[in-house]
């Protein structure tokens, strides 16, 4: 297939450290192109890529300093997609709702991937205005807020099986590893470090809008001599911090869309101790990737179960469920649902004809 991958410009693709969507637009892409797909990437010009790279920007805006209007170049690039819409079979974008008004007055094949949180009213409504777009999610807890929307499939994320190496013996600390941010709950991790007596080391960065939670709340806490801050991590320091970690702390408070740190963490092998949110029920399975905990008590007691969780069992189900190759699968067999659906997507694409969205679909009901 001719296939256009329409990526966001905040980071680069794959981004140099954290960037989810981003990261997951480069390994869809990838094996798209080691499977023999003809793909072209609209990405920063920064991005490392075996795709044709159509260069949006000189660099991933969020490192570009002189940049003062992010959106420009995001118009500019929907921009340079609709000029070459004619060359592919299908154009699967990853920019949230910014394309709609575009995409819905045309006749060319595509595909939308949810990536955020969908709880907000202002998605919904954005959402109410467009129900013919095709649209994917990320998990099933996800798609809730819009449940008459035109799904055409949950795609769990995937890695490269080759991307994270498997480590039988742990060392004794505890991983926090992502953002500093009010509702991912750093102060849960560090309580449950303290409360288990281990450290904790903190990998993660603090953006601009989070820069005040972090002096005023979590700076304070980080005086515990059991607490390392690392700061934002990348590459191989971050494989080596999770490959060594006991245990992956996720003890987020929002409806997480994905979490795609749970299956870096069982790439590893490393298991994790989450709060039963968004998609944390459909992604770990309890007692066997880790344990799914409602409290810091529970969380505590989880820590000290460590040694009853195979860390073999962790890989063998990221392998399982979540490699690059499964994620690739699942997007080809709905891009040719797609792409050869009559009339492409005009008014009332994917709707049946009582006007219900298409199912919600697991991975295994994908035709």
């Amino acid at each position: 297939m001719r296939i256009a991958q329409v990526a966001p410009l905040y980071e680069s693709v794959p981004p140099q450290a954290y960037g989810g969507t981003e990261r997951v637009v480069s390994y869809l892409t990838e094996e798209l192109v080691r499977r023999g797909h003809e793909v072209t990437l609209f990405a920063s010009g920064d991005s490392r890529t075996e795709a044709e790279l159509v260069a949006c920007c000189s660099r991933s805006l969020r490192l570009d300093h002189g940049c003062r209007d992010q959106l420009a170049y995001h118009l500019v690039m929907l921009e340079q997609v609709c000029r070459r819409a004619s060359e592919f079979d299908i154009i699967h974008f990853h920019v949230d709702y910014l394309h709609l008004p575009i995409s819905v007055r045309q006749r060319y094949a595509h595909l939308t991937t949810l990536h955020g949180r969908l709880d907000f009213p202002e998605v919904e409504m954005v959402h109410r205005h467009y129900p013919s777009i095709p649209l994917v999610s990320i998990s099933n807890d996800q798609r809730k807020p819009l449940p008459r929307a035109n799904w055409q499939g949950t795609v769990y994320h995937g890695l490269p099986l080759d991307l994270y190496s498997f480590r039988e013996h742990p060392d004794e600390y505890l991983l926090f590893l992502g953002r500093i941010s009010r509702e991912k709950r750093v102060d849960r991790a560090i309580e449950i470090a303290t409360g288990a007596g281990l450290k904790l080391k903190i990998a993660a960065k603090v953006d601009k809008a989070d820069q005040e939670y972090f002096d005023n709340e979590v700076k304070p806490l980080l005086e515990n001599p059991l607490i390392e801050f690392i700061g934002e991590v990348g590459g191989k320091d971050k494989q080596d911090l999770m490959a060594r970690a006991l245990a992956f702390l996720f003890p987020i408070d929002w409806p997480e869309p994905f979490g795609l740190v749970m299956i870096e963490s069982m790439a590893c092998g490393t298991p994790v101790i989450a709060w039963p949110n968004g998609s944390v029920p459909e992604i770990m399975e309890d007692g066997v990737t880790g344990f799914i905990v409602t409290s810091i008590e529970e969380a505590v007691q989880a820590v000290r179960k460590m040694s009853g969780v195979s860390r073999a069992g962790c890989r063998k189900a990221f392998e399982q469920r979540f490699s690059a190759g499964r994620m690739a699968e699942d997007y080809l067999r709905i891009y040719n649902r797609v792409a050869c659906t009559p009339g492409k997507q005009g008014p009332g694409f994917g709707m049946h004809g009582d006007g219900e969205a298409v199912r919600s679909m697991r991975l295994g009901d994908l035709p």
